[in-house]
């Protein structure tokens, strides 16, 4: 089996390095082997300084970007709990759903697709709904580009004694993002994004106030495999040491490795700018071809523009693929056929690909 080689230009998975790749293939070691936990544990440091905070409950998640978003909602949420979601795209909606099969009472906070949530929003919701236990919401809401401002959103929620809980999934090293500043009470991510990691682990990361609500629990997580009372017991161990809980994906820690001592190497201040100047590149170009953007406030590393009139959305799609290798994603919900997706994360961020993909685009575009 020889799968094609793609230039991967959609809203995820992003494009590996060659390094993280040949991580992979490091000898398999057991999952409490003193060599594995250090690399285990240095993993979790460089996740840390990634997301900036001093969090001890740092960890990847055994499981994609939804396995991070369900381990927060089953640990922080008990039946009955009253919530707050943002909703403006697929991600608000699923981190919706989820929260509701963990028996929470979901007040949904929503908006127009692609647009974002001021703080007077969030304010009158929270003052509308006082028993509130917890507010929601998407940082890179990756089905629409949207770009959701989080300062002074942490004053809001925590003067109403809930927590502040936020979905990182495509934002983490590509966007400003300051967990401890920001005032963030847990929040996940995933490897497939701005990592340019392959798709398996879920950056999570759990702050004093979420661990006190999580010591109070009067029940159980519903799910064993995500209960965190137990994975911080193998995670960051005790008095007792470590205590085996799962098997954990030991290559993929390994490639999770190589790929965060990539970013650091590089330098976070330097990647996000990196994105920052691959979108306005990207952006000059897609304008000057008459397309336009959809959300109010765009990602940088994911780009959301309107098909234009007369395209084939699907047809223009399928000729990117098989003309020139390279995928761009389609759009969603009630802008599926109507908006196209564009990916410039990590490793995939660079002039080349942006140049490639506007050229390519030009030309289908023209026949």
């Amino acid at each position: 089996m020889y799968p094609a080689e793609r230039i991967l230009m959609g809203p995820g998975p992003s494009p590996v390095s060659q390094r993280v790749l040949r991580a992979l293939g490091a000898p398999t070691l057991g999952h409490l082997d003193p060599q594995y936990l250090a690399i285990m544990d240095e993993v979790c440091d460089m996740l840390r300084k990634v997301f900036r905070t001093s969090n001890a409950l740092t960890f990847p998640v055994s499981g994609t970007g939804m396995a991070g978003m369900e381990c927060v909602a089953v640990n922080l949420i008990e039946p009955g709990d009253e919530v707050i979601v943002g909703i403006n795209g697929v991600f608000g909606t699923r981190m919706k759903d989820v929260m509701e099969r963990c028996g929470a009472v979901v007040h949904a906070l929503e908006t127009t697709w692609g647009e974002v949530f001021t703080l007077e929003q969030i304010s009158a919701a929270l003052a509308a709904h006082p028993k509130v236990k917890l507010l929601g919401i998407v940082h890179a809401e990756t089905s629409t580009g949207a770009h959701q401002p989080l300062t002074g959103l942490a004053e809001l929620v925590h003067a109403h004694g809930a927590l502040f809980v936020v979905d990182a999934v495509t934002s983490l090293a590509g966007h400003e993002l300051r967990v401890d500043e920001w005032g963030i009470d847990a929040i996940y991510s995933g490897t497939q994004k701005c990592l340019s990691c392959p798709p398996g682990l879920s950056p999570v990361s759990f702050g004093p106030r979420a661990l006190v609500r999580l010591d109070a629990r009067k029940t159980k997580p519903q799910s064993w495999y995500l209960d965190v009372s137990m994975l911080r017991k193998y995670y960051n161990g005790g008095g007792g040491g470590r205590v085996y809980h799962h098997t954990a994906p030991i290559n993929m820690t390994y490639a999770l490795h190589e790929a965060l001592t990539i970013v650091l190497e590089e330098g976070l201040d330097v990647r996000i700018a990196r994105h920052a100047t691959m979108h306005q590149r990207l952006r000059t170009g897609l304008e000057k071809m008459g397309l336009s953007y959809i959300p109010s406030r765009s990602l940088h590393p994911l780009n959301c523009i309107g098909v234009p009139a007369g395209a084939d959305d699907a047809g223009v799609r399928r000729r990117l693929l098989e003309d020139y290798g390279i995928e761009i994603g389609s759009g969603l919900g009630p802008m599926a056929g109507k908006a196209w997706r564009i990916g410039l994360m990590g490793h995939g961020a660079t002039i080349r690909n942006v140049d490639l993909v506007l050229a390519a685009l030009r030309e289908i575009l023209q026949r």
